[in-house]
């Protein structure tokens, strides 16, 4: 088997991954064929009814599978960049930001004990290993995702996760998230990191997003949306180590408070 990467881009997915999770969410079970190659998400946010011009909070659920069709290992993701619509709306002032630098090395539990007032997900991450001349191991590790520092003017995502096979690896990623205008009003994008020396792939995210918080007496919602056009989208593309390429825009249907 060739070498592989893990993709974490995928947590953006699973809820659009982690971070299609942060602002749209995915139209329900949705699903993408390249070949053999099969990529599933389903998810949804709460509430469903939103203003038409300001913002209310809001909390998505979802998740994500990648698979194929003849039951052999996935090729891995290597890039990812996600578009969230314009009608979502990211807020971190105020709120608590987690270093990587004091979460790796650190187990689930002790980063989330480390940065738990800057928690705004969490979920978990199935991989499938396949080492040379060993049997394929599965597992399910959690996932957690904290408001980062800003970087460059932009707010960031830091995911943490581990796999304990064949030995602990920890995964700190830091994901940038650009204000835009037009449609998509934020863009994220990362390379997707080595899990077990190449041989791991990701092949299920699930995420659950939202944190609300007070700053200067006021409430505020880390994610929120208004649905000014009765729809949310999110425009997504991910290459993969094999060379395929998916791409796609998913839409969830909202409907605005009268």
């Amino acid at each position: 088997m060739g070498r592989n990467r893990l993709p974490i881009a995928l947590a953006v997915l699973a809820a659009g991954a982690a971070l299609v999770a942060l602002i749209a969410g995915t139209a329900g079970a949705a699903e993408v064929r390249v070949g053999t190659l099969i990529l599933r998400a389903d998810g949804g946010f709460t509430p469903r009814v939103l203003p038409k011009r300001s913002y209310a909070p809001i909390e998505f659920e979802g998740h994500g599978d990648v698979k194929t069709t003849d039951g052999s290992v996935p090729p891995a993701a290597r890039h990812a960049k996600l578009e969230f619509d314009h009608d979502g709306k990211l807020t971190t002032a105020g709120l608590a930001t987690c270093p990587p630098s004091r979460i790796r090395g650190a187990t689930p539990d002790q980063a989330r004990r480390r940065c738990r007032a800057a928690i705004v997900g969490s979920g978990h991450v199935g991989a499938v290993i396949a080492l040379p001349g060993r049997s394929r191991v599965e597992g399910l590790e959690p996932l957690t995702l904290f408001n980062g520092p800003r970087q460059g003017g932009n707010p960031t995502v830091v995911a943490h996760t581990w796999s304990t096979y064949p030995t602990v690896e920890i995964f700190v990623v830091i994901v940038p998230i650009e204000k835009r205008r037009g449609t998509y009003g934020y863009r994220a994008k990362l390379t997707v990191p080595e899990i077990a020396g190449g041989y791991g792939v990701l092949t299920h995210v699930d995420a659950k997003i939202g944190r609300r918080f007070r700053s200067h007496g006021a409430k505020r919602s880390y994610v929120s949306a208004r649905c000014s056009d009765y729809i949310l989208q999110t425009r997504g593309r991910f290459s993969f180590a094999d060379g395929t390429i998916i791409s796609g825009v998913v839409y969830k249907i909202c409907r605005p408070r009268s």
